[in-house]
């Protein structure tokens, strides 16, 4: 039997939900591009709730202990003598989310002798040392594409908010005030803009999509050119690195995964190389950008904003400079963790598990890690340092 150790976020400050703002989500079978969406056996959950907290255990207590199999849910995480800690120890399975890591670093994938397979449930598993991983005979697997469409569509409302200067306004009547003047002296329009996104694997290209019918220039980098069919009907001007993209962009939208080759990539020499006044949104990971570098940016005017939701560590600290620093829209790390999202993600953990219990192959896009190696998914989007 084995013991799945499962690291969520807390429940609301309120309570678990008694009620929720709507009856149902829309149920999504299939992907752009034809991949399915996760095909468990059955699912022990309702569409629509809140599973990604303590008390939602991912939909996954019934199936586990039903089947013989020990869950242990916590948040409990990061202190010296966490609950995470102490159950990683004789854990054969963990699970955590990108929105409230389990770090599994070298130490402590070494400790945690009967460790197999680490579940992200959601996408981007960098919170796992990979070459650890693959040193130690680790399976990582992450439910690709679940919330891939709900990171693109917080990238383009961000975009809007700071081009728009959307917050401020808001806040300006929270406060009782009118002056349009205040509300409008940074906001501009969208339409005629060059949007540049760093990477167009799954959420840049939807990015890209979704932002072409505002009449903006749009252009990309990556490590894989897409078809000259995807790049005429977008029009889409590419670019060979980061570097030579920037200095042409108004908006640039990191949709990365963090690997050596993207970790500081936007720190002070490559942003003073875009034009004064852009915004920057990262919704990938936050070690993508030097923290200070965004800070003084903002602050000297470099750029006019900055925004998304991704953070390190996460939680942040309260006094994490990117809470105060000024033009910004960041949010905790909720872009992936819709209530839509969370019924996908939770799902593909569940059709993980059933495979893995049973002795079946996971699904290859699924796979990050697997048999010593980078496999699946994670040889597309992953580099390490072996």
């Amino acid at each position: 039997m084995a013991k799945v150790l499962c690291v969520l976020y807390d429940d609301p400050t309120d309570g678990h939900p008694a009620a929720y703002a709507r009856d149902d989500v829309p149920v999504i079978d299939h992907y752009p591009g034809g991949q399915t969406a996760p095909t468990p056996a059955a699912v022990d959950f309702t569409p629509g709730h809140l599973l990604g907290s303590v008390s939602g255990e991912l939909g996954l207590r019934s199936f586990l202990e039903s089947a013989g199999h020990t869950l242990v849910v916590t948040s409990d995480k990061d202190a010296e003598g966490s609950v995470f800690e102490r159950e990683l120890a004789d854990a054969d399975v963990v699970i955590s989310q990108p929105f409230w890591p389990a770090y599994l670093t070298p130490e402590r994938i070494a400790g945690a002798k009967n460790l197999k397979l680490a579940i992200t449930a959601g996408i981007g598993s960098d919170h796992v040392d990979l070459d650890a991983a693959i040193a130690h005979g680790v399976t990582v697997a992450e439910v690709t594409y679940s919330n891939s469409i709900s990171v693109a569509e917080h990238v383009v409302m961000t975009i809007l908010s700071l081009v728009r200067n959307y917050l401020p306004s808001h806040q300006v009547v929270r406060d009782g005030g009118w002056n349009i003047a205040d509300c409008v002296a940074r906001s501009y329009d969208l339409e005629g803009m060059h949007v540049g996104t760093v990477a167009a694997g799954r959420i840049g290209l939807a990015v890209l999509r979704r932002l072409a019918p505002f009449d903006v220039k749009l252009h990309y980098t990556d490590r894989y050119r897409l078809p000259r069919e995807t790049e005429e009907e977008l029009g889409l001007t590419f670019h060979e690195s980061t570097g030579d993209m920037v200095p042409f962009c108004d908006v640039v939208t990191i949709n990365a995964p963090l690997h050596p080759e993207t970790e500081g990539l936007f720190g002070d020499e490559l942003i003073a190389t875009m034009k004064r006044g852009a915004y920057l949104i990262n919704t990938a990971r936050a070690r993508i950008a030097d923290r200070d570098a965004i800070d003084r940016a903002l602050r000297s005017g470099r750029l006019a904003g900055y925004g998304g939701d991704v953070w390190y560590p996460q939680p942040a600290p309260s006094d994490h400079p990117w809470r105060t620093m000024p033009h910004h829209g960041m949010t905790p790390h909720i872009s992936g963790s819709s209530l839509s999202a969370q019924a996908r993600y939770a799902a593909g953990t569940r059709e993980i598990l059933e495979a893995w219990l049973a002795g079946k192959p996971i699904r290859d896009e699924y796979l990050i890690v697997d048999g010593g190696a980078l496999a699946g998914a994670g040889a597309h989007s992953y580099s390490v340092n072996r």
